[in-house]
């Protein structure tokens, strides 16, 4: 073979394949991408909560930027996907008492619940300590052997026994496990029977601070609404203020910390606190539809292979307390990441007006993903395409509005080949890419894209939340300081969007199906479609 040809091979073999005429770095409009970040952000949409009058100026702005792009409807002959929802407000007048202590809500606790009901009732039920709340095979570990709890209220520990030992032989050391989540703790709980759970919280291993549990689950919540109106859903779904524990442990004789230490070892058995637990929720309730967004670029000769570049529209909406108003306007936290996607969806467009991509890509920003992933878990049990023929998932949450970085952020490791299009990527621009270096608040499982995953859809999740801004996680996530700035610089944003914009193209114009690597419940889903 001639020397020159199989230089000239050997060359393109090491070399993304990337679709350079796209010229997605060249053609980033900053000052339209500002735009949509100022907007979304703005008081006006009064901090984007579903069911609300932002809700509506947000659907009607992005539905109007998909339509002007000249991008198809993804929902039939609509850009708006319905998610039919309930809104549930506890009063929050309520009170919290275990044995003769009383706890006052929003400082010392709080509780919710998803099921439909206008009241739940705790009366005189019986208190236990179960660890960490985990029943884990694959681990050896079962927190709840020969426990009874139905009808209790259990009090568990935030995260996961490898978190407490920081030992990577328990379930996987730092980094945090779906086990971890507060979310498998409420659902192992119900399949367990129990009444209710409160879950202890700590700021390292919760990851953020009590305020973000406050601000999180004392306002209006959101839920899907199954046929048995969330009846087998837990009771009461509830947190505790360390505090809080401490001097409960302390009224039946016991030493949290100890037991705490305890719990985090092989073989922990539950611990009855001898204290009854009341409570009354008393709901306001009201069934509704939120929406999500879909815009479609079709291809040109695999139309029914789809890529999804996705951003949650939602954030907090607006509170008032002792008379105060408060607008989460959720800047960071993700009108960066809709802005993002509305750029990249417009380059695209033009891009396919010139060469159409082979495969179609579905432009989408899902609703209440702060609530617990509800628009994506519906999308994902009602997609509009089988989940069998999407590709990958490309979730944008939370960009880097700051200066850019000589690396990018990786969450999860050896979890799916995906993994290796974001290091060709991140190569391609001189830049490594790093382990999460925050792996024990489990980002993987936290974000839309995992609502994908759990239906076998592999994908990655692009998040600099406080990576760049060591102030953000304590003084604005979660919080009415996440506004939009003017003096950011966005470099950060531009060099990510080039990135993620490449991939995309690639992903829209090979054959490639990326695989699940480890052995998980993603890839035996993903099996099941035979891909």
């Amino acid at each position: 073979m001639n020397r020159l040809i199989l230089t000239c091979l050997l060359c393109a073999l090491s070399v993304p394949q990337v679709r350079a005429e796209i010229g997605v770095k060249q053609q980033l409009d900053l000052g339209r991408y500002r735009q949509h970040v100022s907007t979304l952000a703005s008081d006006e949409f009064g901090g984007r909560a579903p069911l609300s009058g932002g809700e509506k100026l947000t659907l009607d702005y992005l539905s109007q930027a998909f339509k002007a792009m000249g991008l198809q409807p993804g929902f039939g002959d609509s850009y708006l996907q319905p998610v039919p929802m309930a809104s549930i407000r506890a009063e929050q007048q309520m009170q919290l008492q275990i044995g003769d202590l009383s706890f006052t809500n929003g400082s010392d606790f709080t509780a919710r619940t998803e099921r439909i009901s206008d009241t739940v009732t705790l009366k005189d039920s019986d208190l236990v300590f179960a660890g960490y709340g985990i029943n884990a095979p694959e681990y050896g570990w079962n927190d709840y052997r020969g426990l009874d709890v139905k009808g209790k209220t259990v009090i568990v520990l935030v995260n996961d026994p490898g978190f407490a030992t920081q030992d990577p032989q328990v379930f996987k050391g730092n980094a945090l496990t779906y086990y971890g989540r507060w979310t498998y703790k409420y659902e192992e709980a119900a399949r367990q029977g129990a009444a209710a759970v409160f879950i202890v919280h700590e700021t390292a291993p919760a990851a953020y601070g009590w305020g973000v549990v406050r601000n999180g689950n004392t306002n209006v919540k959101f839920t899907l609404v199954d046929d048995k109106q969330n009846r087998d859903r837990l009771g009461v779904m509830g947190w505790l203020q360390h505090d809080a524990a401490q001097k409960i442990f302390a009224r039946a004789g016991l030493d949290f910390e100890a037991l705490k230490t305890r719990a985090a070892k092989p073989g922990f058995a539950p611990v009855a606190l001898q204290q009854k637990v009341k409570l009354q929720l008393r709901n306001h309730i009201e069934q509704a539809q939120s929406y999500n967004v879909l815009a479609l670029l079709p291809g040109s000769e695999r139309p029914d292979e789809v890529v999804m570049l996705q951003a949650h529209w939602d954030h907090l909406g607006t509170t008032t307390e002792a008379g105060k108003t408060q607008v989460f306007n959720g800047a960071v936290d993700n009108a960066s990441g809709v802005a993002g996607v509305l750029e990249l969806a417009r380059i695209f467009k033009q891009a396919a007006d010139r060469k159409p991509f082979k495969r179609s890509i579905m432009f989408s920003s899902f609703t209440a993903e702060e609530t617990g992933l509800i628009g994506a878990q519906y999308f994902a049990a009602h997609p509009v395409v089988p989940t069998k023929n999407i590709v990958a998932f490309l979730n944008i949450d939370g960009m880097n509005v700051n200066a850019g970085v000589d690396y990018i952020l990786q969450y999860g490791q050896g979890v799916s080949e995906m993994e290796d299009y974001l290091q060709r990527f991140a190569s391609a621009q001189q830049r490594s890419v790093k382990a999460d270096p925050k792996a024990q608040n489990g980002l993987m499982f936290r974000s839309d894209h995992f609502a994908l995953a759990q239906q076998g859809v592999p994908g990655l999740l692009f998040m600099s939340l406080g990576d760049t801004d060591p102030d953000y996680i304590a003084h604005k996530y979660h919080k009415g300081a996440d506004d939009y700035d003017p003096s950011w610089s966005l470099k950060g944003v531009e060099q990510d969007l080039d990135l993620i914009g490449n991939m995309l193209a690639e992903l829209a114009n090979n054959r490639a199906w990326p695989k699940w690597l480890e052995a998980s419940d993603f890839k035996q889903r993903r099996a099941l479609d035979g891909r």
